[in-house]
Order: structure tokens, then sequence, then C-alpha cells
């Protein structure tokens, strides 16, 4: 079993710092544009850019899809943190590409699945080349160690300040930033099928952060390297062949 030992306030200031830096090499006096679902990701990393570059230099976007039952979610986290906002519907958008998708050809489950997070990430930097932005990021380490987001959806940003971090730690972050509890333990669904992340997985975050952090080997350790292997991929911008090497 590793050592493991996780120093919440020392890692609050090194990654605020870290944000600081990071705005000031790449979009001085920049806003950052976070994707808000409500869940501890979004919440977290918006929580985090407003203590490192304060609320007015922070937007959150709303981006249902059509009517979504836990939009109220992502608009009591804009209203607590007190950052200006934008809603942008995107079932339309999505509802018309698929429409003339179908026109031509039968659109997979897969392809229909990953649609939505790609066009979320479109409004994003919409929004961001419209107000001066830079898109964060909102990925953790778990969720990327196996590969669960969307390749030029979700995965994408400028910058990432959670990649690093695990679900046990991000949660760790929104509690000591003082985030309410609501935000940090609402069931992590990739809002596209109606699943948990966690039913979709096939293991809990625990095990998962457990075998990362800890080096314990649980039940599913096989599926969890099978997935590591199968969507490491995703982690790099894309390969490129290079005739002069």
């Amino acid at each position: 079993m590793k050592e493991y030992t996780f120093d919440v306030a020392d890692a609050i200031a090194k990654c605020v710092a870290w944000l600081q830096n990071w705005f000031e090499e790449n979009g001085k006096g920049c806003n950052a544009v976070v994707g808000v679902s409500g869940g501890k990701d979004s919440s977290v990393t918006a929580a985090l850019c407003v203590k490192a570059l304060g609320k007015d230099r922070v937007i959150g976007v709303l981006m249902p899809q059509g009517e979504q039952p836990d939009i109220d979610y992502s608009r009591d986290l804009v209203e607590f943190l007190g950052i200006k906002n934008y809603t942008i519907n995107v079932g339309p958008a999505i509802a018309d590409l698929l429409a003339e998708a179908e026109k031509s050809f039968e659109v997979s489950v897969a392809s229909r699945t990953n649609l939505p997070p790609r066009i979320r990430m479109s409004a994003l930097y919409l929004v961001g080349a419209s107000h001066n932005g830079r898109v964060i990021n909102t990925c953790n380490l778990s969720e990327d160690w196996v590969g669960y987001s969307t390749r030029y959806g979700d995965s994408v940003g400028d910058c990432s300040p959670l990649a690093n971090f695990t679900v046990e730690e991000v949660r760790e972050i929104g509690r000591y930033l003082g985030l309410p509890e609501k935000f940090i333990v609402k069931p992590p669904s990739d809002g596209l099928c109606g699943k948990t992340d966690e039913d979709n997985l096939g293991f809990t975050y625990k095990e998962l952060d457990d075998y990362i952090r800890r080096g314990i080997e649980g039940p599913n350790k096989e599926r969890i390297d099978y997935l590591h292997k199968l969507n490491a991929f995703k982690l790099k911008y894309m390969d490129t062949f290079n005739y002069f090497e």
C-alpha cells in the first residue's frame, strides 16, 4: 500500500497561485469561463477561479439541453459565488445537427451520446471569445484515468486546475473552500444517458481513487487498467508524423 497524505490547504494555496500565474502569462486581465453543471468538479473549479482572480473575472455558463431537471444546481452555484453567468440552451443546436446527419446516415449511440459535450465546448469558446475569456477545463484525475470524458468535448480547455486531483481530493477542496455540501455530493452524472458515472464505469470512484493514490487493488482492477490503457490517447492533443525525426 502506498503512503498517501493530502494537505488540502497547501493544495489550494498552490493551485490558486498556479492559476494566477497562468493567467498572468496566458491571458493577463482575461476572464475565466467555466461550464457550470452544479456538480463538484465545475463548482470547485469555479470557486478556485474566484479565489484566484476575484468574482468579477469569472463567468459561469449554464448549458441545459432543453428542459433539464437539475439545472437549479447550476443556478444556485453561480448565485452562491456571485459570478456573472449566461444560460445557453444547447438543445436546439444538438437536435438540428442530429436531424441533418440522420438525413444521410444512421447516427450511432456513441455519436449521439458524445455530441452534447462537444456542442457545449463550442458554446464555452463562443462565450470566451466574446468576453475576453479563457475556457477552464473541469475534469479531474479519476475521470481522466479511465477516459471518462469526451474527446474535444469536456476533455479540453485552455487550462485545467483539477486534472491532477482525484474525486476524493476535489471533494476535500470543495469543503475547505466552504461550498455547500449539495454541490459536493451531487451524484456524478454524464448528463447524457440518465445514469451516474459509477453506473457507467462499473466501479466506484472510491475504488478507483484508492487504486490511484494508495495502490489498493480492488475487485475491478483489471477493468480499471483496461480503461486506462484504452483511453490514454484522450490525454494527448493528437499524434503527428514527423518525417524529419
